[in-house]
């Protein structure tokens, strides 16, 4: 009987118990309040309308100036020139052509001196030939060189004018040939070998 009377008293109570009929199967969640809507009356002012104007620096209207001068001298090109002279070293190959003039020295349709960086050494082989002549100041030389840095194309310069002062007058031969300006310098840069850090450097040797 006692046991009866638990049960009786537990599902008494559980039918006390009431449940709310409207469960929220939605999670939990933030509420934010909405920020107020912005206004459009409030506009940016409208950006100045910028032009860029570019203007061409000095050295750039000095090599136009000079391209249109060197293709006036020069009608045809450089090979349709009568005294004409090529020049090699190490990987550097210069086209010379020599006019008469007041000893003016165009490469690349640049000045000598600018195109050399006024290194005196690159300029004294490049008037070597005419000076060895007296002729510095009787001929107007224009060049085109590439290939090779600034050192190998002056010294192949200095062969092509040698070359083409040769078409000028035969007569030039002796003294171009006795100091040397005549020679084709070979010596180019040795290949590096295998096992060799260079082209004849080798490893530190260590016996053990």
């Amino acid at each position: 009987m006692s046991t009866m009377t638990i049960l009786s008293s537990l599902t008494s109570s559980l039918s006390s118990l009431s449940f709310s009929s409207q469960i929220s199967h939605k999670p939990n969640g933030l509420s934010f309040a909405r920020p107020n809507s912005l206004s459009l009356s409030t506009r940016t002012p409208p950006r100045p309308l910028t032009v860029l104007a570019t203007v061409a620096s000095p050295q750039e209207v000095e090599t136009a100036d000079l391209k249109k001068y060197v293709k006036s001298r020069l009608p045809g090109g450089f090979a349709a020139q009568t005294i004409i002279g090529t020049g090699r070293r190490k990987c550097a190959i210069a086209r010379v052509v020599l006019q008469e003039g007041t000893g003016k020295l165009i490469i690349n349709y640049r000045d000598a001196k600018e195109y050399l960086q006024g290194n005196p050494l690159w300029l004294q082989y490049v008037k070597v030939p005419l000076v060895a002549l007296g002729y510095e100041s009787n001929y107007d030389v224009f060049v085109k060189a590439h290939g090779g840095g600034l050192s190998g194309q002056a010294q192949a310069i200095s062969l092509g004018i040698a070359r083409a002062l040769l078409k000028v007058s035969e007569d030039h031969r002796v003294p171009l040939r006795r100091e040397g300006l005549l020679t084709r310098d070979s010596r180019v840069v040795e290949r590096k070998k295998v096992g060799l850090k260079k082209a004849r450097k080798a490893p530190q040797f260590s016996k053990r």
